[in-house]
């Protein structure tokens, strides 16, 4: 996986220099954040999380000017709080995003974004297993470059149901919890070139 990443961090970058009006840089921002319904075995009760904020922080490449590619490596970290406890989640998300710029230094932006979770915990419960440790999901939103700042505000929801199973305080009863992302994403970046 990291020479998976590697490869893709210098693809990114060589290509970047070689478009007009394309870019490489650094990334980070903030996550309003909830992940999907916690199902008890015991109570047979479905219950649905608070929003909580989460960071995030990676790279990006840009690839053209007027309609463009942008593609992002990100470490993302969130936190979904039930009554039976908090659920954390430490993934990383490779959006893979086409642009459009609408008007002057404004774009929108959407499309992919490839997930692979790289640790998950629930206090105070024993964690069984993952369905899959890679998903798929999708970014929509808006952009705005000055020079080599950007803003960026998108919202993102996970496509493929993953499923988190886990013990309860008595070992034997299984909650079940949707690890799908519903978030909104504030992004802040710098472009270095």
């Amino acid at each position: 996986m990291r020479k998976l990443i590697i490869l893709i961090l210098l693809s990114t970058y060589s290509i970047a220099f070689s478009q007009k009006g394309s870019a490489f840089g650094f990334k980070g921002g903030l996550n309003y954040n909830s992940n999907g319904d916690l199902i008890t075995s015991v109570e047979a009760t479905k219950e649905s999380p608070e929003r909580n904020i989460g960071y995030h922080f990676g790279v990006f490449g840009k690839l053209g000017n007027t309609i463009y590619l942008r593609p992002e490596i990100v470490y993302t970290a969130t936190k979904s709080t039930y009554d039976s406890g908090d659920f954390n989640l430490q993934k990383l998300d490779m959006p893979l995003l086409l642009g459009l710029k609408i008007i002057g230094p404004v774009s929108a932006l959407g499309g992919p974004s490839l997930q692979y979770i790289l640790d998950s915990e629930f206090n105070n419960i024993t964690f069984k297993s993952l369905e899959n440790d890679f998903s798929i999901g999708m970014q929509l939103g808006v952009a705005l470059s000055i020079k080599k700042i950007g803003i960026d505000l998108r919202y993102e929801r996970g496509f493929s149901k993953n499923e988190a199973l886990f013990l309860n305080a008595n070992d034997v009863d299984i909650n079940r919890l949707d690890t799908r992302s519903n978030q909104l994403i504030l992004g802040f970046s710098f472009a270095i070139n």
